[in-house]
């Protein structure tokens, strides 16, 4: 018997195709079959583990068909999996033209157990209590219209490669000794592999992850905490005997488990290493773990040489940009930014006009409280010499130990970016968006921005919604400071921080119009007639510790 290790994973998905990813036992032939229509791939291998990517076209648009999986002509999906039998069937939902695009969004969950313990320490995981109320299991303050995103979108943090689970400790100790680097922090590839089987094979996830579409992008815990803050920090890492080994083995299992499934068909077609998958027609299981890793350490060395950004429209009614704000950085403190020359080219020309709602996924908020947003302007001024050599010694320094690492700290890329953006709802890239919305994760709590033209005015409503964390809640002493930093006042009190500093006035102003709130939360958007609406959710344990209603935190009334 050859069994299903982790998946179905639903992935790219439109009107009429959709992608699933597997993860099998050995070397195999997958088979996907929704309804009348059936696919078929052989599994790659890698590092000794086996995949498959299945390609399924034909569908009929805004359908629900239930899907069943076979590997080398037996059922092993749902029929394998007993633990799901209270949940409903999987299902391929395809998008319908005209219909309001509906995507849930989150990012930072920690993959530890969902008892009493698990909950006691890190919340309940909003991700399973949406499961469990989209499988119909538990109630929620959400109407029953809501249940069923479209999508979701993965904002980073979806696995913790240095801040390792009670789980994953015992996996490293069978492996090798965890008094020696990196301790009990992820060594390599097959590490990450047994991280991300801990991230997706809970039952009410693992069926919510095969029945709704998903599009992801990492950030620093995927690698290690402050990955890429600055030149200090990459120079101290690759000066470890253990740091190549763990950034190839992360980037090669983001390619695989994340990367891959993000891309419709004629975006993965255009790469290189998947075209190498799909054009081989020889005996046995094609093994990628060489070409896989050289791709892994050049995209580390050399991040000009891949794209890990991606974008996707929804017919005219919106465009989803998804950007890479970790990998593409350009860390020399004598041309600091958060994209290479080749990233802000390749943004530049997706941010345009003629959709009525653009969406700009990042994991680092682009908007800041701006209180925060003006001290790290601040530390990276000074770190730049602005306040002569002394200075740039204390701005590094308090970059790294402060995590001032966010889109603020990289002034030249946010300024850039904002401009492009203030084009966008000036009409200059063609039609105005309705509204242009950065969709976000990363610092541990939930508000909504919103932006305007420091001069003139824009057609569009520029906002920052965040959502985070999934599950990974902040300390208390640490809410309390994002509350405070929230303020007017702390604005006001950072701004004259950053003029001490010599930062220049930024093309755009804002200020948080919603929150902060710190709930472990699930966020979903919809655009209706009236606009954007979107509303947060959280889990709630009234009964079970293991099966938790869903409570609305918060929501926006139509925006645009």
């Amino acid at each position: 018997m050859t069994d299903l290790v982790l998946g179905p994973l639903l992935r790219h998905v439109d009107h009429t195709s959709a992608t699933i990813w597997v993860e099998t036992a050995t070397a195999a032939v997958v088979t996907v079959t929704a309804g009348e229509h059936r696919a078929s791939a052989r599994t790659f291998g890698a590092h000794g583990h086996h995949y498959a990517l299945v390609e399924l076209d034909g569908l009929e648009p805004g359908t629900r068909t239930p899907y069943v999986v076979d590997v080398d002509g037996e059922r092993v999906w749902p029929s394998s999996a007993p633990e799901l039998s209270d949940f409903p069937e999987p299902v391929i939902p395809t998008l319908r033209e005209g219909k309001p695009l509906r995507m849930a969004f989150g990012s930072c969950r920690v993959s530890v157990p969902h008892d009493e313990r698990g909950n006691a320490e890190f919340g309940v995981d909003a991700l399973r209590a949406y499961a469990l109320f989209m499988a119909g299991l538990t109630e929620g303050s959400s109407t029953d219209e809501e249940r069923w995103p479209d999508l979701v979108l993965f904002l980073g943090d979806q696995v913790y490669a240095d801040e390792t689970s009670e789980a994953m400790r015992e996996f490293i100790e069978q492996r090798r000794d965890p008094e020696q680097a990196p301790w009990y922090e992820l060594q390599d590839f097959e590490e990450y592999a047994h991280l991300y089987a801990l991230a997706w094979q809970d039952p009410a996830n693992r069926w919510l992850l095969s029945t709704l579409p998903s599009a992801m992008i990492f950030d620093d815990h995927d690698i290690r905490d402050d990955w890429n803050t600055s030149w200090t920090w990459r120079q101290e890492m690759e000066a470890t005997d253990w740091w190549h080994d763990r950034v190839v083995g992360g980037l090669a299992s983001y390619w695989v488990y994340q990367h891959l499934g993000n891309l419709g068909h004629d975006d993965r077609a255009a790469d290189e290493l998947w075209r190498r998958i799909t054009s081989y027609d020889g005996d046995g299981e094609l093994d990628v773990t060489a070409a896989l890793d050289a791709l892994a350490d050049r995209a580390d060395q050399h991040p000009e040489t891949y794209r890990w950004s991606y974008a996707r429209d929804f017919d005219t009614q919106a465009r989803l940009v998804v950007v890479d704000s970790r990998a593409a950085r350009v860390l020399e403190p004598e041309h600091r930014s958060m994209l290479d020359d080749g990233e802000l080219m390749w943004l530049d020309a997706q941010l345009q006009g003629d959709v009525d709602h653009l969406l700009i996924g990042t994991s680092l908020p682009f908007l800041l409280a701006p209180g925060l947003h003006h001290i790290e302007s601040f530390s990276e001024s000074i770190a730049q010499g602005a306040w002569a050599k002394p200075g740039m010694w204390l701005g590094e320094k308090a970059r790294t130990a402060a995590d001032l690492e966010h889109w603020a700290a990289f002034q030249q890329g946010f300024r850039d970016v904002a401009e492009i953006v203030l084009e966008v709802a000036a009409g200059k890239r063609g039609r105005a968006p309705r509204t242009i919305t950065f969709l976000s994760g990363d610092v541990h709590h939930s508000y909504v921005a919103e932006a305007w033209p420091r001069d003139g005015v824009v057609a569009s409503r520029i906002l920052q919604a965040v959502c985070s964390p999934i599950r990974n809640p902040l300390p208390p002493y640490m809410k309390r400071f994002m509350t405070a930093a929230s303020r007017r006042v702390s604005g006001m009190g950072g701004r004259l921080m950053s003029l001490s500093g010599r930062v220049p006035l930024e093309p755009i102003r804002w200020a948080v119009t919603q929150g902060p709130w710190f709930d472990n939360n699930l966020a979903v958007l919809e655009f209706c007639p009236e606009g954007l609406r979107m509303w947060w959710s959280a889990g709630e344990v009234t009964g079970r510790a293991d099966l938790p209603a869903l409570r609305r935190v918060a929501a926006v009334d139509p925006i645009g």
